[in-house]
C-alpha cells in the first residue's frame, strides 16, 4: 500500500500536474495540501474519473486540505474537534483498517509574529488530539506539510538554525507528535544527502538545491513494521508551473 503527500500550492492551478502523476504514480492514497478552493468548486468528477474517491475541507484562497483514495474511507472528520479554527487545515479517513490523518500545519510566519503562536498552539491542540486518535487506532500514519524541519540536515542552510521552521520550539511540537508512538518514515532508510521536498520559487531554489524537508510521512509503531520505503519525488518539480513542494511516497508492505 502506497500513502503519499503533496502540497500542491493551488489544486486550480495543479489538477493537471496532479493527474499526471497519479496516472505515473498509481498510489492507493494521496493527500493534498494548499488546494485554495471552496467546497463547491473542487474537481470531484475528474478525480473520480481517474479511479478515485476523495474528501475534502477546503477555503477560499488559502489552506484547504484532501484525500485521495482507491479504496473506500471511512469515519471522515474534518478539522480538530477540540480546537475551533476558521483555516481548514485537517481532513481524516479510515482506509483499509489504516486512520489517515492528512494537515497543513500553519507556517508561523516569523519567530515574533503571531502566526508563531497560532502555530505552536495548533501543534499542542493537534498533539492531544492524534494521542486520542492512536488510542482508537494504533494504525495510524500522518501525513502533510508540516512547516517544521526536523534536523539541520533537513536543510540548505545550517544558518537557519535557530529561525522559522527550524526554532527550537516548533522541533519540540513536532517530538511531541513523535513522542505519541510515531516515526519519522523517511528517516527509516538510508537517503541521499541534501535531501529536501520544498524549493523557493526565487533565486534558482530548486536549480540549486536550496530546499528544506517539511513535508512528512509519520507513521505509528505497526506501520512501522510494514513500511519497505519512503522517497522523494524530484519530478514534478521539474515540471513546468510546478508546486514548489515535491510529492513524499512511503511504501508499506503486507
Amino acid at each position: 500500500m502506497k500513502l503519499a503527500t503533496w502540497n500542491v500550492n493551488s489544486l486550480n492551478v495543479r489538477l493537471p500536474h496532479v493527474m499526471k502523476w497519479l496516472g505515473e504514480n498509481p498510489v492507493d492514497v494521496l493527500c493534498i495540501q494548499e488546494t485554495k478552493l471552496t467546497d463547491d468548486k473542487f474537481p470531484v468528477k475528474e478525480i473520480e474519473e481517474m479511479g478515485y474517491q476523495v474528501v475534502f475541507n477546503g477555503q477560499k484562497t488559502y489552506n484547504g486540505v484532501a484525500i485521495l483514495s482507491r479504496h473506500p474511507m471511512e469515519d471522515v472528520v474534518k478539522n480538530n474537534p477540540h480546537y475551533p479554527d476558521e483555516q481548514q487545515r485537517i481532513v481524516a479517513a479510515t482506509i483499509n483498517g489504516i486512520r489517515i490523518v492528512n494537515a497543513y500545519v500553519p507556517n508561523g510566519q516569523a519567530l515574533d509574529s503571531d502566526k508563531y503562536v497560532y502555530k505552536l498552539g495548533w501543534m499542542a491542540a493537534f498533539r492531544d488530539w492524534l494521542g486520542e486518535e492512536i488510542a482508537r487506532n494504533p494504525q495510524l500514519a500522518v501525513l502533510g506539510d508540516y512547516n517544521i524541519v526536523p534536523h539541520v540536515r533537513d536543510t540548505h542552510d545550517p544558518a537557519m538554525e535557530g529561525d522559522i521552521f527550524c526554532s527550537d520550539k516548533e522541533r519540540a511540537a513536532l517530538q511531541a507528535l513523535i513522542d505519541l508512538g510515531l516515526h519519522d518514515s523517511f528517516r527509516l532508510f538510508e537517503q541521499p544527502e541534501k535531501s529536501f521536498s520544498w524549493w523557493d520559487y526565487r533565486m534558482l531554489g530548486f536549480q540549486k538545491n536550496k530546499g528544506l524537508r517539511i513535508d512528512h510521512v509519520l507513521l505509528s509503531a505497526p506501520l512501522k513494521e510494514r513500511c519497505v520505503s519512503c522517497v522523494i519525488d524530484r519530478a514534478p518539480r521539474k515540471w513546468q508551473q510546478p508546486s514548489d513542494h515535491a510529492p513524499v511516497i512511503a511504501t508499506l508492505g503486507a
